[in-house]
């Protein structure tokens, strides 16, 4: 028979909220305001007028409100055009408005919803830092910062000569809603599987905005999306070791990861071959990921088949049985009978061939193994379904780690066969480097302290698992040869020339403890 919905359903919010499709951190942004401003949830909104919103729309609007528009159509559409929206096809016959640049939280009120999809990656970021020791405060920071403008208690605009030209378009928008409320229906409570990567999260946040009145605010927005890519790439990096391990029920060092990264941008270097070893050594966790993500999808279903049997009763819990409950079910005793049944009858659905087509060898095979039903329904499916999965789970780790756009963690050569490799370009460099610069204390919660380069490196081991001059042991590699340390030495080298270049790097003498990283915006403590 032909493989059903049942076999291909996917999405487990207990591990996670995204679909893994392509991501566009702008669109995640947007999204991310509507959770924001309701407490979580998404957005119930009802606009003046109906339809989509176009090019020529935004730019009347603006026309009627900013001084000097009308009088120059061309140079405001092109404005706009550039610096206002978020368009998908750009430059293309059929381009159409996603939504504005996320300047300000009320961009999501002006979005064309199926332009401007986001899959599932507000609400993860959103529950991480819902979660977060420190996320209230953090949440409470975005909201003032991109509300700003906005009344908190009437939702009056007040524009004033602080606000820069580009927010104060967005918000002359605003008379064209009706009414935008919650929609208390659209939010799925999950704690995140890994608590300290959402602790992590909400204290960059915390961190990056203490920039917030020095840093001009576009800058600013381009410094959250590369923050907020960078946590949900790593997230799920981290993901693709944990969950398999888990499954097997042994978890010991699956909760970090490194990634080596090449600072030196030379393909053809020696650093840059161990970097793709990096990127290989994650990238081949996929199928395995794949593999426990259905095993554990098929446990929540059989965990509901259970339910609607009354053979188990549902938890109070708003996410249901836990990863742990679910995974207890394959060797129960209880329902040993039931598993034969409920995946046994999948299972014999999955192998029986289409009317008038031949039966699949390998799913014949794999039926004919002496494995439990279990066991070979999830692996049937897995196999089954394992490369369309792959292909979309690459297509978001690609997205997230901004593949060879600005703020990228990787790049990838366009030739046939190229390979993936890690690397540092100066955009992310220069954000972390923002905020490795900030100590606890002082009247705005941080202060800027004057770094060493080996405390840098330090931290960028320690809080992400990023490493320039050593190879991150288990993630691919074991002990370094000779010829290894060398190529981390010249990676070392290339680091120093790389904070030069954003202007953070200050070398006194010859002597190392001179050779320090400075903040570009101090602030006092």
């Amino acid at each position: 028979m032909p493989i059903s919905k049942e076999d291909t359903a996917f999405r487990l919010p207990k591990i996670s909220l995204l679909d893994f499709k392509r991501i566009e951190m702008d669109r995640v942004l947007t999204a991310l305001f509507a959770r924001v401003k309701h407490k979580g949830y998404p957005s119930r909104l009802r606009r003046a007028s109906k339809g989509e919103i176009t090019l020529d729309q935004f730019v009347k609007e603006f026309e009627k409100h900013i001084d000097g528009f009308s009088k120059h159509p061309d140079v405001a559409e092109a404005w706009v055009e550039t610096h206002l929206l978020d368009l998908v096809n750009r430059g293309k016959h059929n381009q159409a408005v996603a939504s504005p640049r996320p300047l300000h939280g009320y961009t999501y009120r002006f979005r064309n919803f199926n332009r401007s999809r986001e899959y599932g990656a507000s609400q993860q970021i959103y529950e991480m830092l819902a979660t977060a020791e420190k996320g209230e405060d953090a949440l409470a920071s975005l909201e003032r910062f991109f509300f700003r403008g906005v009344d908190a208690a009437s939702g009056d605009i007040q524009i004033d000569s602080t606000i820069d030209l580009e927010t104060q378009a967005i918000l002359h928008l605003s008379d064209q809603i009706k009414s935008d409320a919650p929609d208390t229906h659209s939010r799925e409570n999950v704690r995140p599987l890994i608590p300290e990567a959402s602790d992590l999260l909400a204290e960059d946040i915390l961190r990056l905005l203490t920039y917030e009145y020095v840093i001009p605010r576009t800058v600013m927005v381009e410094h959250l999306k590369i923050i907020l890519a960078v946590h949900l790439a790593l997230y799920h990096l981290r993901l693709l070791k944990l969950l398999p391990a888990i499954l097997r029920g042994d978890t010991q060092g699956a909760r970090s990861i490194g990634l080596l990264l090449d600072v030196e941008g030379d393909h053809s270097t020696d650093v840059a071959r161990l970097s793709e070893r990096s990127a290989d050594a994650h990238y081949r966790r996929i199928p395995s990921f794949v593999h426990a993500y259905i095993a554990i999808k098929k446990l929540d279903e059989f965990a509901d088949y259970l339910v609607h049997r009354k053979r188990l009763t549902t938890p109070a819990t708003p996410e249901g049985f836990t990863i742990k409950e679910l995974l207890d079910l394959r060797s129960d005793p209880n329902f040993a009978n039931d598993r034969t049944r409920f995946f046994g009858a999948r299972l014999d659905r999955l192998v029986e061939p289409e009317e008038g087509s031949e039966p699949d060898p390998e799913l014949q095979e794999l039926a004919a193994l002496e494995l439990d039903e279990f066991t070979a329904y999830t692996d049937a499916v897995a196999m089954v379904r394992g490369r369309f999965h792959r292909r979309y789970i690459v297509e978001a780790l690609d997205a997230l780690l901004l593949k060879n756009r600005p703020g990228s963690l990787i790049t990838q050569p366009r030739a046939r066969n190229s390979q993936r490799r890690f690397i540092f370009d100066s955009r992310t460099l220069e954000v972390l480097l923002q905020l490795a610069v900030l100590q606890p204390g002082g009247r705005q919660g941080f202060h800027t302290k004057e770094l060493r380069i080996e405390e840098f490196l330090d931290i960028l081991k320690t809080r992400y698992g990023l490493y320039i001059d050593q190879l991150p042991q288990g993630d691919g590699f074991s002990t370094p040869s000779v010829s290894n340390r060398q190529a981390l030495r010249k990676n070392a080298v290339a680091f120093k020339g790389r904070l030069r270049e954003v202007g953070f790097y200050r070398d006194l003498s010859d002597a190392y403890v001179t050779q320090t990283i400075s903040p570009r915006f101090p602030v006092a403590y």
